[in-house]
């Protein structure tokens, strides 16, 4: 096992720096940073000492290497480079000292903040929408492919395989569209539910408001097609199991079909279903830009998404790194569930 997780790390490295240098090389090409930071009235000399700051007098190879360097948690750089990107970590060495810190993600074009400060400050809230999300497709999916399973060919059944593929199909930034407005705008009075609105409501005389029932709406939209994919694949995965022989053993034994169904079968049946979980939540977490921005919830999408309309590329970036390292990190992870989930697994 830890041969293996050794194995993948290494290869997650690789990954990692594929990104960085697509990163790099797609963003670099889009305007002029120093017009982007100062705007179009500027006079030459202080263009020149950003572009400087920015190593945009250097060569293309030499810039890639300083960002490879920056966004690096092992790298090298002099007491000067310290003091003034203020990079916080472990330095050994003396006048050139060796760093082990945080990536350094450089700051916004915009608000001249630390574009990881920034990001993670909004990463709690696309966690907690993700993780929301996540909760409600897996707890209604695997009890929706339970029961579609235990009642083949019935009506429950077939309203469940109706439903799955009616959420596959609809693309989450309709569904919020359809959703914010029926319920947050059309039915507010009765659901007392808002269109847009965050965890926290800033009140100018009683301070910061949590306010959870924001987080509903989101939720949904975003949990809508992992739960028709784990409804699908925990009916189809249960169906397999209860066709096998020691299924049938277990019933002869005179376990109940409820011990035999939740204990036994699902147990069996669960590791597609751990793939979709693992791999849906990975992307809830990358990719809830739109429903973020559609329902004003304040996270890494929203404000990736008014980096873009701003062109702070940095900040731009820094999320596609961030939200890059999620993916790969969850996958590690979702090899070692199968393990704990199913014994017969060995790596």
């Amino acid at each position: 096992m830890i041969r293996y997780l050794s194995r993948r790390i290494f290869y997650a490295v690789l990954v990692m720096l594929g990104i960085v240098v697509v990163v790099f090389f797609l963003f670099q090409g889009f305007g002029d940073p120093s017009r982007l930071i100062m705007g179009q009235r500027t006079d030459a000399s202080t263009q020149e000492n950003i572009r400087k700051e920015l190593y945009l007098d250097q060569p293309k190879w030499k810039q890639f290497l300083f960002y490879l360097n920056d966004v690096s948690p092992i790298s090298v750089y002099s007491k000067e480079n310290i003091k003034s990107k203020q990079l916080k970590g472990v330095f050994i060495g003396g006048d050139t000292k060796l760093t082990f810190k945080l990536p350094y993600l450089r700051r916004s074009y915009q608000t001249k903040k630390d574009v990881w400060s920034v990001l993670m400050e909004a990463l709690p809230g696309t966690i907690l929408l993700a993780v929301s999300a996540m909760l409600f497709a897996t707890v209604i999916g695997i009890l929706l492919g339970v029961i579609a399973a235990i009642k083949k060919d019935t009506w429950m059944d077939t309203s469940a395989i109706f439903a799955s593929v009616l959420g596959i199909s609809a693309p989450s930034f309709f569904m919020g569209i359809v959703i914010a407005y029926l319920f947050g705008f059309v039915l507010s009075q009765y659901t007392g539910l808002h269109m847009t609105g965050s965890l926290f409501n800033a009140d100018p005389f009683a301070g910061r408001q949590l306010q959870l029932q924001n987080l509903i709406l989101p939720a949904i939209t975003l949990g809508i097609r992992p739960l028709a994919i784990i409804t699908q694949l925990t009916r189809g995965s249960m169906l397999d199991v209860l066709d096998q022989d020691y299924i049938r053993t277990a019933y002869a034994k005179g376990l109940s079909k409820r011990k035999v169904i939740w204990k036994h079968a699902l147990r069996n049946a669960l590791n597609p279903v751990i793939t979709a979980i693992t791999g849906w939540f990975a992307e809830l977490l990358a990719g809830a830009f739109f429903v973020e921005y559609i329902f004003g919830w304040k996270g890494i999408g929203k404000v990736t998404v008014d980096a873009l309309e701003k062109l702070d590329f940095p900040v731009v970036m820094g999320s596609v790194l961030i939200t890059s390292s999620f993916f790969i990190v969850i996958n590690i992870l979702a090899d070692w569930l199968y393990s704990v989930v199913d014994p017969r697994v060995n790596f």
